[in-house]
């Protein structure tokens, strides 16, 4: 995920806090993201425990 996309989340989440809070289409804009954020998350969480190698 670029550092542009985490910003605009960030931007998203501040907006909902405010008093004007966020339109359908930021709404929408804002679950997508989330959606890709937790997926490459997962993803990379993923590949750091498939590279663990158990040693006794």
């Amino acid at each position: 995920m670029t550092q542009e996309k985490i910003q605009r989340i960030n931007e998203l989440a501040k907006k909902a806090k405010s008093p004007e809070g966020l339109t359908d289409a930021e709404t929408a804009e804002r679950a997508a993201l989330r959606r890709e954020y937790l997926a490459d998350v997962r993803r990379n969480l993923k590949a750091q425990l498939d590279n663990i190698e158990i040693v006794d």
